[in-house]
């Protein structure tokens, strides 16, 4: 059997306080191979994207991480800070929710695009740019060479992401780490976005993480589902959708909203952290 791309084995991230400590992340397991996409969903807060800092390991000193975090068989937590930057730089990417937000808005879109490769990478500045214009034009940027030359605020937030998606492709990474990259999008950008990923992805056998609030649009692009609860996977596998097993999968995919029934109430649920129990509790 081939071993994972990236293995997570019970991983925990504790938060220091003045009064005590808060686990946030309490006992987090999962596996992605090479070349897959999994779906990872849960309610605002349930730790999805702390999740992808512990893989990145971007939290800060106040917390304490423990338990297993793999990347091609190294230990990420081990890494020292010269492999550390290589691994952040080269093998995995990050696709943030706002683009906006993440880029320098006094930087024309070629200094940001062609960045990485020539300081990371030594890749000369013309060859860079020709390299950024291709891709561009892959993910349907269309007059790549103009776009260069433009600053972040004259882009629509549907470009502005195509130009973070190549960004991250540019970078040539093996994990691509897409935290809601379609949120601050309308509908229509949304699924032009998402579908230009996972074409990219596919074309480049590169593994995904893909964090959403969508059920649909995960089970859509995603080899496997993991369900997100409390700072734990309650559940995970390729059945998730069609056939939930867990009771917060089962009432998640009950809250999506529907033109075809009328509720008056939205269920909620009561967790025991002692017993990771969940029981449905009036609203």
């Amino acid at each position: 059997m081939t071993a994972p791309l990236l293995r997570l084995d019970d991983v925990r991230a504790t938060l220091r306080l003045k009064g005590g400590e808060q686990t946030l992340l309490d006992g987090v397991s999962l596996e992605i191979g090479e070349g897959e996409a999994l779906g990872l969903v849960g309610e605002s807060g349930s730790g999805k994207s702390l999740t992808t800092r512990a893989i990145t390991r971007m939290l800060g000193p106040e917390f304490a991480v423990t338990g297993e975090i793999e990347f091609g068989g190294a230990s990420v937590l081990g890494m020292n800070a010269a492999k550390l930057r290589r691994y952040r730089s080269q093998d995995v990417g990050m696709i943030f929710q706002d683009p906006r937000a993440h880029v320098n808005p006094v930087h024309r879109v070629g200094d940001f695009l062609t960045e990485a490769l020539v300081q990371n990478r030594g890749v000369d500045r013309r060859e860079a740019e020709r390299r950024a214009v291709v891709l561009l034009d892959e993910v349907g940027v269309r007059n790549p060479e103009h776009r260069l030359r433009q600053y972040p605020h004259e882009l629509s937030g549907g470009l502005l992401q195509r130009v973070m998606i190549a960004s991250v492709l540019l970078t040539e990474p093996r994990l691509i780490l897409a935290d809601e990259p379609t949120t601050a999008l309308d509908v229509t950008a949304q699924s032009d976005v998402m579908a230009i990923l996972d074409e990219q992805r596919r074309a480049r056998g590169l593994a995904l993480l893909f964090i959403t609030h969508d059920l649909e649009l995960a089970a859509a692009c995603c080899d496997r589902l993991a369900v997100m609860y409390a700072g734990e996977i309650v559940e995970q596998g390729a059945h998730v959708y069609d056939a939930p097993s867990h009771p917060y999968t089962v009432e998640l995919l009950g809250a999506r909203p529907s033109i075809d029934e009328r509720a008056d109430r939205l269920p909620v649920l009561r967790y025991n952290r002692e017993t990771h129990e969940l029981m449905k509790a009036e609203a």
